[in-house]
């Protein structure tokens, strides 16, 4: 294999084309088939639900199953052992399966931050190399389209190559095309119940005490917790505790970003900030969550005292998130995006 990062791996874990078994989401397995079995199956299928909760799993499973001569009536979506098509698919070479994700930036030595048009436009090649049979694409995740790339995904689905299966996995949806969202059919992904969790947690060569409440029912984040993100949440909400944000803390915080060294530092407290912006917003509708330790529960409840509030951070969740993704690929100094946040947040809470 290359030594150039996937775009779409999630840190250490297997990548999904190389993950044995799906884990809690048996009802969005069975909507699949019974499209298979009644001969209803759509040409785009839009594969929802929050990270980590087994949405690219399982469209690898639908591409081998589609791709190994399925039998026109299946009761799952396991694929003959042995068959040829298999390690074609896991080595990335089988003809009939094209992956679009974001590329690798040769002249920059990094991956970029969305997924162009010059990716989707080798779908012409492909479609005209490889016809005649089944074909699949997987656009992982589909909310990293560029605007060109969007509308040729978009062309793509109002005209479908025959035989041609899209699958497009989504963590937020809402910020699709309308029109990509009305041509798909949707398989929206739960998250894992506690032993469905630790299975796949396991499964992905973390510890079964990996499996935190915390995580919500998402692998990638009980994985992404047990690797330090856990105590960054816990430091961002010791921060908020109180009316008044500790400055110096917080800038502190941000300057650990800083630079090549400070890369995973950055990640983990972005995820963190978005966490706890969710959590609360959940706060201010339903009450803080049962699970959560009383130190959360003191700062969540501060944060979100009423419904109002509620909205008012999920706004300025969608609001930091944006900001973020818009300062990440502009390169700005990444101490910089974190004080940011932090100070739009205390700002916010003082208004609470």
């Amino acid at each position: 294999m290359s030594d150039i990062p996937e775009a779409d791996r999630s840190g250490e874990a297997p990548h999904p084309r190389e993950t044995a078994q799906l884990f809690g989401q048996s009802a969005a397995e069975a909507a699949f088939l019974d499209a298979w079995n009644t001969g209803r199956l759509h040409h785009g299928w839009l594969l929802t639900g929050a990270r980590g909760v087994g949405k690219a799993t399982l469209a690898w499973r639908i591409a081998r199953f589609l791709l190994t001569d399925p039998p026109a009536q299946a009761d799952t979506l396991d694929a003959p052992p042995g068959h040829a098509a298999l390690p074609r698919i896991r080595a990335l070479s089988e003809p009939s399966l094209m992956l679009i994700r974001r590329p690798w930036d040769e002249k920059a030595k990094k991956l970029k931050t969305q997924i162009t048009v010059d990716e989707v436009r080798r779908l012409g090649s492909f479609f005209g190399l490889s016809a005649g049979g089944r074909r699949v694409v997987i656009v992982d995740p589909a909310d990293e389209l560029n605007p060109s790339a969007a509308n040729a995904i978009l062309k793509l689905l109002e005209e479908p190559p025959a035989k041609a299966t899209l699958l497009l996995i989504s963590h937020r949806p809402a910020r699709l095309l309308p029109t990509i969202r009305s041509r798909c059919r949707v398989l929206r992904l739960a998250p894992l119940d506690p032993d469905a969790l630790e299975a796949a947690v396991v499964q992905a060569g973390g510890h079964p005490a990996a499996a935190n409440p915390l995580a919500e029912g998402s692998v990638g984040a009980a994985l992404e917790l047990a690797d330090g993100g856990a105590d960054t949440y816990e430091a961002l909400v010791n921060l908020l505790s109180k009316p008044q944000m500790d400055r110096a803390r917080a800038r502190a915080m941000a300057d650990a970003c800083a630079g090549k060294a400070g890369a995973a530092r950055l990640d983990a407290t972005v995820t963190a900030i978005a966490r706890l912006l969710h959590r609360a917003a959940r706060t201010g509708l339903l009450g803080p969550p049962p699970d959560a330790p009383d130190a959360e529960v003191r700062t969540l409840t501060r944060l979100a005292p009423h419904d109002a509030a509620a909205r008012v951070w999920a706004r300025l969740a969608q609001d930091i998130g944006d900001r973020v993704a818009h300062a990440r690929a502009v390169n700005v100094d990444p101490a910089a995006i974190v004080w940011d946040a932090l100070a739009r947040i205390d700002a916010q809470a003082r208004q609470i």
